[in-house]
C-alpha cells in the first residue's frame, strides 16, 4: 500500500541522470513523481508538463524529481532529448519505489506522485493521468499552503 498523507518521508538516495547520488531531504516542499519508462508517450507528456511548470514550481520554492526504474544512461538521454531541467532519479532495483510503497510491475513503477514537506507526505496522487497532472499538483500545493508564490 502506497505511503499515505501524514506518513514520515523516507530517507532515500538514488543516482541522477548525471550519476551523482541525490538524497532529497523532504524538509522543503518537494514533488517526487514516479513514472513507468523514459521516452514513452505518457511519460514524455508528464515530464514536458513538469518542465513547462518548472519556473513556477521554483518560484514557489518546490523542488521536482522524476523517478523511474530506468538506468542513469536512459535518464540522461531522456532528459537531454526533452530539455528537462529537473533531476531524474534512477531506481533500477526499485529501492526508492519500495521506500514509498509504490507498486512495481514488470519492472516499471506505477504512475504515482508525492508532495512532501516538513519531513512528511503532504499529498499522494495515484493512477495519475499525465496530461494536466503537473498543473494540478502545483495548484493543489498552493491551495493547501504547502507552497507559496513570492509576490
Amino acid at each position: 500500500m502506497t505511503l499515505e498523507t501524514g506518513a514520515d518521508a523516507p530517507d532515500v538516495t538514488a543516482p541522477s541522470q548525471d550519476g551523482e547520488e541525490v538524497s532529497p531531504a523532504f524538509e522543503e516542499p518537494t514533488v517526487l513523481y514516479f513514472y513507468p519508462r523514459d521516452d514513452t508517450p505518457g511519460c514524455t507528456v508528464e515530464a514536458n508538463q513538469f518542465q513547462r511548470e518548472l519556473e513556477t514550481y521554483r518560484d514557489a520554492g518546490v523542488a521536482v524529481y522524476g523517478v523511474s526504474t530506468d538506468d542513469v544512461d536512459s535518464h540522461r538521454e531522456f532528459r537531454e532529448s526533452e530539455g528537462l531541467e529537473f533531476d531524474l532519479l534512477a531506481d533500477p532495483d526499485g529501492e526508492v519505489a519500495d521506500a514509498f510503497d509504490v507498486d512495481v510491475r514488470s519492472g516499471a513503477a506505477a504512475r504515482t506522485t508525492f508532495v512532501l514537506a516538513d519531513g512528511e507526505v503532504k499529498a499522494v496522487y495515484e493512477g495519475v493521468d499525465p496530461d494536466g497532472h503537473a498543473r494540478e499538483v502545483l495548484e493543489d500545493a498552493l491551495e493547501d499552503g504547502i507552497a507559496t508564490l513570492s509576490e
